[in-house]
């Protein structure tokens, strides 16, 4: 047979083989008399004795990448199906955004979104099959190998989740995968796969030459936006199901006249499969019983259509902290934009200027690479740039302005709101055939009879009691028709107000406010909401009231303090220590504080991080700031807070100054012993009980007692800072200057073995000086602080990396527990994947994680170096973890081709890597952004000196 069709096909055979992706078996084809036999919807069949098959020959099957036949009728109902995804999804409305399009109407104040779409990143480093070490090569994200993609991450995971701040992007994806898929099945030349798998910008270029892959080609698109199906679609009372998601999107297609596309889409979902785009979980009702019923539609729903993949996107806030976790999902978080996504965004954005006719091609290209100078030369644009949505403003206000750009996040909603009211000032008029100017509608203020200035006050009003009011804490408030008319008409000082056409004006003319339906109002974004509620705040009893509302509803009110105490500050800056005082104004003591008193705390520390000029402070002021420091470390140690927060508060902590470290002292803890916990001799059990440790693998072994001498471990990894004062005292060089740019009171990364025993000796000799200062000082010392700076002193004891076994003993104890604090894994005790933080976190922010002697943060947060070997096998460890200080483990002379263990798991690695016994190694000259050291005081000084 395989002879026969070689010869058919005039070349020689083929050995059987897979057939290429993307194409589709059809048959063999044979024919042992006359007749002929025919192969795929277009082949042709050969004479008598012959045949003809359309397509490539992979072993004895024919290939065809040919679609499947489909009906007329059928294929009619795709087009139109997709037509309508493709028009539905393809344009972003500018109202509310582009400052230029306040004043243009429908079509002209939409942009494609194909023209400005940058593809988004998550915080998932890529993995590397061909990296033996993939999980401490953590690379930076704007180096050789960024994340994953938002895309990429879609291709891998059937059902995900994917989180982002407000304004990161989430709904643009969603937007953008539909309309890509719908165009790459409809042909369209413009959207399309090759479009959605677009090389990713690059860090240092214009793009990586490397397009995002996509394996599932033009699955079906399905976008649902679920607060209009919580809104309209779920049941009054009981259980949510598969049917009222479906009802739902059956009665989305009816209303758009497409009634007959609905048999044919179940039929399509059930049989082939699609992809279900559910945008915003967290923006419907806050009741427990919506919550839950969302969540139960949804789940069924995935149930019912299995063939299905499935998106679902959130804010990473509400779906970490509030029950939203959708059971057999994977989760991905997008990231803030990096160097090259911003890049490409401006140059997008000034591009599609010049295609609207906004610009000319010469202006355009100046204005972009202007634009690009002032964001990465003005850290505080910076930072502002890496949220897409203020990157949107950033963009449009450089273009209206021309140039012109506030470096404050409050300036930049202050500038946008008022150029959003310059819609309701605008006169419109209509040019005649003969020159004359006809006016066809005053502005607001002028029909209602009023000041500018009236009118904002309404929406500020507005939007403070829709704030206040909504049952959400997440996505924008619905305002009435009747309640807004209702505003302007008390207000108006025109006894000929109309309230019909009032409602008509307000319906054809919004712009800070947009209509979502009919008789319904909302703002465009929740960013501007919470800034028009803080300005009604700043002008009614203010900080008083403000405060008040923080303190008791922080998650509702939070963001709103912020911009309050930005906009006051901006007429005087003693009015944010006003905000300041009212949120914080009782001195820490040890009892536990009200819950109030914390989020007040929380919220002054972000407020005069974010907008005091700490150069500048008064007596007064420099006792509220020292106030706020003392609650912050207060609340770093607060299990009450989601360790989201408590980071928060260690990152506050180092941009206003750590009490916890002595500055005069190479930033060491501010301690007797300068954060050294003695250990005390003995034996403890090393190892994994694999009864009780479901987690061990195979290069572990069964615990086995060691006995080790009496030693002093630190409270807690070296620190950014404390690795900045050696390298500042020392002159020491280390090959990757990253390891100073980290926070303040981080664990420093980006130090290799050798980085970290270089600080070793370095202290070693800088606390041998300062002990011998401590013994004749006229301090008294308490027996273990003599035994400390006594054996420094004369040398018995010295600074080193602490061996595997030191460590492991530090970390569990001689319980032989699983964890620093027990056998049970919990995210909020240390700082793994599942913790959230996907990154390092200040030291000390994990109070539940210490361990049996109080030492902290020895699981999760980063890796830690040893002085240990592991030994040059990758696979097999020429140490085992049978632990034996004889055999030669604790050489500093060993060549670096034998690698060095390393222990304490990191951000990134999953509750397994986070044990006590989990072990890993790496080459001593490397380095990565997961990796630091803690260091030991011991009888084991160097060997080498």
């Amino acid at each position: 047979m395989l002879s026969w069709i070689t010869a058919a096909l005039g070349g020689p055979a083929q050995s059987p083989s897979e057939p290429p992706p993307g194409t589709r078996a059809t048959g063999i084809a044979e024919n042992d008399g006359s007749g002929a036999v025919a192969l795929g919807d277009r082949t042709v069949a050969a004479g008598a004795g012959g045949a003809a098959i359309q397509g490539n020959v992979y072993g004895n099957v024919a290939i065809t990448n040919v679609p499947r036949a489909e009906p007329d009728a059928e294929r009619d109902l795709r087009v139109a199906y997709l037509s309508r995804v493709r028009e539905q999804c393809g344009t972003l409305s500018l109202a509310g955004i582009d400052p230029a399009a306040a004043s243009q109407r429908d079509a002209e104040s939409r942009l494609r979104l194909d023209a400005v779409y940058t593809a988004l990143l998550t915080r998932t480093p890529r993995e590397r099959a061909e990296e033996r070490d993939s999980e401490v090569q953590h690379r930076r994200p704007d180096h050789d190998e960024p994340p994953l993609s938002a895309l990429e991450q879609l291709d891998r995971h059937p059902k995900l989740v994917l989180q982002g701040d407000p304004g990161s992007g989430k709904s643009t994806f969603v937007n953008f995968v539909a309309l890509c898929l719908a165009g790459e099945a409809l042909g369209d030349e413009r959207t399309n796969l090759r479009h959605l798998t677009a090389p990713l910008p690059d860090g240092d270029r214009d793009e990586d030459q490397t397009s995002q892959s996509w394996s599932h080609g033009a699955l079906l698109p399905v976008p649902v936006v679920l607060r209009d199906f919580a809104a309209t679609g779920l049941p009054r009372d009981g259980v949510a199901t598969a049917h009222h998601l479906w009802a739902f999107i059956e009665a989305t297609l009816k209303a758009a006249c497409q009634a007959e596309c609905v048999d044919w889409l179940r039929h399509e979902l059930r049989e082939r499969g699609g992809l279900l785009l559910l945008d915003g979980l967290d923006e419907v009702p806050e009741a427990e019983r919506r919550r839950k019923q969302v969540k139960q539609a949804v789940e069924d729903f995935v149930k019912s259509f299995g063939k299905c993949r499935v998106l679902v996107t959130s804010r990473t806030y509400a779906y970490q902290n509030q029950g939203w976790r959708l059971r057999g999902f994977s989760e991905a978080a997008l990231a803030s934009f990096s160097d090259g996504q911003i890049r490409r965004f401006v140059a997008n954005w000034y591009a599609h200027a010049v295609d609207s006719g906004r610009l000319k091609q010469e202006d355009a290209a100046g204005r972009a690479e202007l634009l690009k100078q002032a964001i990465f030369n003005r850290p505080a644009l910076y930072e502002l740039a890496q949220r897409p949505l203020l990157l949107t403003l950033m963009a449009s206000l450089h273009a209206w302005h021309g140039g012109s750009l506030p470096n404050k996040r409050e300036a930049l909603y202050a500038e946008t709101a008022d150029l959003l009211l310059n819609r309701w000032e605008q006169r419109l008029i209509q040019r005649e055939a003969d020159g004359r100017i006809q006016l066809i509608q005053p502005s607001l203020a002028e029909y209602l009879k009023v000041e500018r200035t009236q009118v904002r006050g309404v929406l500020e009003s507005l939007a403070f009691e829709a704030h206040r009011a909504q049952p959400e804490l997440t996505g924008t408030a619905d305002i009435a028709e009747d309640a807004l008319a209702g505003h302007l008409l008390r207000l108006s000082a025109n006894p000929d107000v109309n309230p019909r056409l009032l409602v008509d004006y307000l319906r054809d003319r919004a712009g800070v406010l947009y209509p979502r339906g009919v008789g319904v109002y909302t703002f465009p974004h929740r960013s501007f909401q919470e800034y028009l509620a803080a300005c009604y705040l700043t002008d009614d009893d203010y900080p008083d009231k403000m405060a008040d509302l923080a303190r008791a509803d922080p998650d509702r009110w939070r963001e709103v303090a912020l911009l309050a105490g930005a906009k006051a500050a901006r007429g005087s800056a003693s009015t944010l220590w006003l905000l300041v005082e009212a949120l914080c104004w009782r001195e820490p003591d040890d009892s536990v504080a009200a819950i109030a008193e914390v989020w007040g705390a929380q919220i002054a520390a972000q407020a005069i991080v974010e907008t005091a000029d700490l150069s500048r402070l008064s007596p007064a002021n420099q006792t509220k700031l020292a106030r706020v420091r003392r609650w912050l470390v207060k609340l770093l140690r607060d299990e009450r807070l989601p360790a989201t927060e408590r980071a928060l508060a260690g990152d506050n902590l180092a941009v206003l100054g750590d009490p916890r470290f002595d500055a005069e002292h190479w930033h060491l803890p501010a301690e007797p012993l300068f954060g050294f916990i003695e250990i005390p001799a003995g034996p403890f059990l090393m190892g994994s009980d694999r009864r009780h440790d479901a987690e061990a693998d195979d290069d572990e072994c069964p615990q086995h007692e060691v006995n080790l001498p009496g030693y002093y471990l630190t409270r807690w990894p070296v620190t950014v800072a404390q690795f900045a004062a050696f390298v500042e005292e020392s002159g020491f060089q280390s090959k990757d200057p990253d390891c100073l740019k980290g926070v303040a009171n981080h664990p420093v990364v980006w130090v290799s073995w050798h980085d970290a025993l270089a600080y070793c000796r370095w202290l070693n000799e800088e606390l041998r000086k300062h002990a011998r200062e401590r013994l004749v000082a006229e301090k008294p010392l308490s027996e273990s602080e003599c035994r400390f700076w006594q054996g420094l002193a004369e040398g018995s004891l010295g600074i080193n990396l602490p061996s595997e076994a030191e460590w492991e003993k530090g970390a569990r104890g001689t319980d032989g527990r699983i964890y620093p604090w027990g056998n049970d894994p919990n995210p909020n005790r240390a700082n793994y994947d599942e913790t959230g933080l996907n990154g390092t976190s200040a030291v000390g922010c994990f109070p539940g994680g210490v361990s049996p002697y109080e030492c902290e943060d020895l699981s999760g947060n980063v890796w830690e170096w040893t002085r240990s070997l592991w030994g040059e096998d990758l696979d097999k460890p020429t140490f085992a973890y049978s632990y034996d200080s004889s055999d030669g483990r604790e050489d500093l002379q060993a060549p670096d081709n034998v690698r060095r263990v390393l222990r304490g798991g990191a951000f990134l690695g999953d509750a397994g890597l986070a044990r006590c016994a989990a072990r890993f190694h790496f080459n001593p000259d490397g380095r990565s952004g997961v990796i630091g050291f803690r260091v030991v005081v011991s009888p084991l000084v160097f060997s080498d000196r």
